[in-house]
């Protein structure tokens, strides 16, 4: 399978703070899901990966063409929101057009006022009175229209309502439609990640503790509820996490069916993303 982004051994290091040799592959036509609680490292990535920050190391590949070397040929084919992203509030979306018609050659004027209209933007109001939610959809209308083949999202549905997210969620997966595109989209929504995402890969503490296809992570993967004495049973290879509370332990494990046959266990809890990130973060092995 062809990848549009690749990942190898990206490296950044703060007074408080490294990434550590984060290495990950996004195919062609796929939506991988970013995920990690605060401070894990997932803007940090997604800053190096657009060549925003200085002084990583390690290597970014998009489209096969070096993130570097070729920053103008790439810059063109991917839309990018931030989430500290910002437009000079005295502008309007009718300003940010003018401006993206000189910056981008593929850019579509119709596409950018269609999106408008169905945000519910209007052209010639200026940006400082936007809600934080009516900015977030001028981002995302500004990213998909120059017609882009990568999008890299760093919360982009934050600050909207349910009923936007949807609207939001449907365009993204209408996006990837033709198989040609991709998008890389970090988000602390989970349940919009199990939704609509192909991959997850989750960051801790500035390093990789999986990358895995959703469906793997959410079929394969469960959650045994269980009293100490069954717990001691256990052999520590075949659980991945522990967590203890007053009453039970819930212990994260990779594979629900072989854990089943091996220790006559009837019932094993579906697992989502939220589960996965607490068990990663708060368990212990």
């Amino acid at each position: 399978m062809e990848n549009i982004l690749e990942v190898k051994n990206l490296n950044k290091k703060y007074d408080n703070f490294e990434l550590k040799n984060i290495t990950f592959n996004l195919p062609k036509g796929m939506i991988m899901g970013f995920i990690g609680e605060n401070g894990a490292g997932k803007t940090t990535t997604i800053k190096a990966i657009l060549d925003i920050i200085k002084g990583y190391s390690g290597e970014v590949k998009i489209f096969g063409l070096d993130s570097k070397k070729d920053e103008r040929k790439i810059k063109e084919d991917i839309g990018v929101v931030l989430d500290d992203m910002f437009y000079p509030e005295i502008l309007t979306p009718k300003d940010v057009n003018n401006s993206m018609k000189y910056i981008y050659k593929n850019w579509d004027e119709k596409m950018f006022n269609d999106y408008l209209k169905e945000f519910s933007l209007s052209p010639k109001q200026q940006i400082k009175s936007f809600s934080k939610g009516m900015r977030k959809k001028l981002e995302i209308a500004t990213a998909l229209s120059h017609h882009p083949k990568l999008l890299i999202l760093d919360e982009p549905t934050s600050g909207l309502d349910p009923v936007a997210r949807s609207e939001v969620i449907d365009i993204f997966q209408d996006f990837i439609q033709d198989e040609e595109c991709s998008i890389l989209l970090s988000s602390h929504i989970t349940t919009d990640l199990e939704r609509i995402a192909d991959y997850i890969t989750f960051i801790n503490d500035g390093e990789i503790a999986l990358s895995k296809t959703c469906d793997e992570l959410l079929e394969k993967y469960g959650i045994v509820k269980c009293h100490e004495k069954e717990f001691k049973k256990i052999a520590k290879e075949d659980y991945i996490k522990y967590k203890k509370d007053k009453y039970e332990y819930e212990v994260l494990i990779e594979n629900k069916k072989d854990f089943k046959k091996k220790y006559d266990v009837d019932i094993v809890d579906k697992i989502t993303l939220d589960d996965l990130m607490v068990l990663m973060i708060k368990g212990v092995k």
